[in-house]
């Protein structure tokens, strides 16, 4: 029942910040549309996301809540917050070294590895953009963390609030600053909501009792376990994340602007029912798996497994089939106008119902990672991820000449569905399912 509760929590507040990113994304359609500009914009994320997912997003987040959870459940209260402050002083000195590495050398690495087939004047706006970009994710290296503390507390309200005012930092971006600084204003947007993102979430941390402690302390053991515990996800993220960068790549090579911001919506299209379905479910999963692996309840971590894949397939299928067929007309309807023409509509849709062929894939892959990390078992996610990143690029190139950015986005829902079905058979091969 607290499963229940908590996973009908998060979708609701994930379905209202879906609703304000929808907002946003049509905000910034009108008034930028398919074009270039957006391009660049999009493609300027990509490092930054990358390594926020590594530092304090999927990865530590992923690897401290069951460790953190442990700590909590056998220590008490003040030897859980005395890791979690470790933990943070280490993803924020980390994050920032990383950061300052990435903006001296954003030059290079935009016009080689991010996007190499654009026009020099586009790789400059990148550029530019991405710097701005990298103060957010010094910003997110704490709120990411926070995060995984408040969720180790079982507490989701204001960790699923996060994402709600993130994008009404991106709106203000949109709507005010845009207006002063064109392009450039969508990037201060981000900083904003990032900052929100962090601030909203500070109440309920020090309610819980947390006091900081300034203090590295590499020896210690929570620190230890949940370095030996990210190596492997921080490598699975990497090889994750390849799926993201080659999929810029690929894209800024094709004979026609837009494409790279049509993959972005139709991702952004496939995110709102995995959002809702697969990630609210999965994120309320965890903290419950990591419990009773910590307590060796292994029927009960075998049965609540089984219910939650029933559950995940029991929707997600119906609702792919909806979804494909409403998507033409939907896209249509609320995206075009201004300066999104009805051809930036159809490139859109083309890579949105590509994109949900792999809704129930990418939903239940949502369950099995979680699953083998709440077992401490990060390795074999790594394996899978990686075999995932060659099984993209492999389609990508067999794919992309026969059907152009459509094609990147069905080669991404082939290779995570198959990721999804290889480690779902490992559970059951293992009896965890």
């Amino acid at each position: 029942m607290k499963l229940l509760r908590a996973s009908i929590l998060l979708s609701v507040l994930f379905g209202l910040d879906k609703l304000v990113g929808l907002a946003r994304q049509i905000l910034m359609g009108r008034a930028y549309g398919v074009t270039a500009a957006l391009d660049a914009y999009n493609a300027a994320n990509n490092l930054p996301d990358l390594l926020f997912a590594v530092i304090s997003g999927g990865a530590l987040a992923i690897a401290f809540i069951p460790v953190l959870t442990e700590t909590l459940d056998r220590e008490g209260r003040d030897a859980a917050w005395g890791l979690f402050s470790r933990v943070a002083n280490w993803a924020f000195i980390i994050t920032a070294a990383i950061a300052l590495g990435l903006a001296l050398f954003a030059g290079p690495l935009v016009r080689r590895m991010v996007v190499p087939g654009f026009a020099p004047e586009q790789q400059a706006l990148v550029i530019t953009l991405m710097r701005l970009d990298l103060i957010a994710t010094l910003i997110f290296s704490i709120s990411g963390l926070v995060i995984g503390g408040l969720q180790a507390r079982q507490h989701f309200l204001l960790p699923a609030l996060a994402p709600l005012l993130y994008n009404l930092g991106q709106i203000i971006g949109i709507v005010f600053l845009s207006k002063q600084f064109g392009i450039v204003g969508l990037a201060y947007g981000v900083i904003l909501g990032a900052a929100m993102h962090l601030g909203v979430q500070l109440p309920a941390l020090f309610h819980y009792g947390f006091r900081w402690t300034p203090a590295l302390d590499w020896q210690h053991p929570g620190v230890r376990r949940v370095a030996r515990l990210m190596a492997p996800r921080i490598l699975t993220i990497a090889a994750i994340h390849v799926v993201f960068l080659t999929t810029d790549n690929f894209a800024s090579h094709l004979p026609y602007a837009g494409a790279v911001t049509a993959i972005a919506y139709g991702w952004l299209i496939l995110q709102l029912p995995e959002t809702l379905i697969g990630t609210a479910i999965a994120t309320a999963l965890l903290p419950t798996l990591s419990e009773q692996v910590s307590r060796k309840e292994w029927a009960a971590l075998k049965a609540t497994l089984q219910r939650s894949i029933k559950v995940m397939i029991g929707i997600t299928v119906p609702v792919t089939l909806i979804a494909l067929v409403l998507v033409r007309p939907a896209v249509h309807f609320v995206f075009e106008g201004r300066a999104f023409t009805a051809q930036g509509a159809d490139l859109v849709v083309a890579a949105a119902q590509m994109f949900l062929l792999g809704l129930a894939g990418h939903s239940l892959l949502e369950i099995a990672v979680r699953a083998f990390y709440a077992r401490q078992d990060a390795r074999t996610p790594l394996i899978a991820a990686a075999l995932t990143a060659a099984l993209f690029i492999a389609l990508c190139f067999a794919l992309l000449p026969r059907m152009g950015h459509a094609g990147i986005a069905l080669a991404n829902s082939l290779a995570f569905s198959a990721e999804a079905t290889g480690l779902l058979w490992l559970l059951r091969r293992r009896g965890a399912i």
